[in-house]
C-alpha cells in the first residue's frame, strides 16, 4: 500500500462527489438485510445511523460472520467509526480511505450530521488528474533515513536547479529508511540527481519519460485492490 503523504499543487473540490443513493442502516436492521445489500453492491462497508446520528460502518467481512436473524444493535461492537468532514481536503479523504481499507467513506458536516459518502473510485479519479500524473516530466525515487529528510529540503533542491516539483509522496518506509517518489517538471534530471546525492540521498530510480509513471500506476497494490487496474 502506498503511504499517501503527497504534495501536489492543486486543491480538489469534493462536495460534488458526495453520494446519497445508499440508505444507511439502523440498529433495528437485520443482519440478513445487510448481507443482501452486500450481495447486490460492491461496497466494503455500510453506514449505520440511529435517529440521524452516525454510529459508524459495518464491513462486509464482519456482516457475513454474524447470524442472519441478529439485529445490528446486537453487533454494534463491530462498528468502525471512520468518517471525514464535508470540509476535508482531498488528500485527507484519500488518506482516510487508505488507513481504513475501505471503498466507501461517510461524510459528516460540522454538526456531525451524516450527509452522504464518497466512493473511492471518484477520489482516485481526482488523483489521476493531478499534475503528478497528467503533466509531462521526470520521475525520481530517492531514499534517506526517516529522520534525515524533509519535504522543504527536497523542494529546495529541485527548485534551486530551475525545475518545478509537481508532486511527491512517501512510497516506502522500511528499516528506518524512507523512499520518496518525486514528479519533476523537467526533462533534464542529471543535475538534480547529482544534487540529491550531494545532500546524502540515495537514488533508487530516475526516469525522464512516462514509462515508469505508468508502471507506478499498474503496480500500486492500493489501486489494484479497489479499482482492478
Amino acid at each position: 500500500m502506498i503511504n499517501l503523504h503527497l504534495i501536489t499543487n492543486e486543491l480538489m473540490p469534493l462536495n460534488q462527489f458526495i453520494i446519497n443513493d445508499l440508505n444507511p442502516s439502523s440498529p433495528e436492521t437485520l443482519v440478513k438485510e445487510l448481507q443482501t445489500v452486500f450481495k447486490q453492491l460492491t461496497y466494503s462497508h455500510v453506514p449505520i445511523l440511529k435517529e440521524h446520528v452516525y454510529l459508524g460502518c459495518l464491513s462486509e467481512t464482519d456482516v457475513y460472520c454474524f447470524e442472519p436473524d441478529q439485529r445490528v444493535s446486537e453487533v454494534l461492537y463491530a462498528v468502525e467509526g471512520f468518517f471525514v468532514r464535508n470540509t476535508s481536503l482531498w488528500l485527507d479523504v484519500l488518506e482516510a480511505f487508505a488507513q481504513n481499507n475501505c471503498n466507501i467513506m461517510p461524510v459528516l458536516d460540522a454538526e456531525n450530521k451524516y450527509i452522504g459518502y464518497y466512493q473511492l473510485s471518484d477520489i482516485i479519479s481526482l488523483f489521476n488528474k493531478t499534475p503528478f500524473f497528467s503533466e509531462p516530466g521526470g520521475i525520481i525515487v530517492i531514499e534517506k533515513g526517516q529522520n534525515d529528510f524533509s519535504f522543504s529540503q527536497i523542494s529546495q533542491i529541485v527548485e534551486s536547479n530551475n525545475a518545478k516539483l509537481l508532486g511527491a509522496f512517501i512510497s516506502k518506509t522500511e528499516n528506518d529508511l524512507t523512499q520518496i517518489t518525486l514528479k519533476i517538471g523537467t526533462s533534464g534530471l542529471s543535475t538534480i540527481l547529482q544534487e540529491f546525492r550531494r545532500y546524502g540521498y540515495t537514488i533508487i530510480s530516475g526516469h525522464e519519460d512516462d514509462t515508469f509513471l505508468q508502471t507506478l500506476k499498474e503496480r500500486s497494490a492500493y489501486l489494484d485492490s479497489y479499482l482492478n487496474l
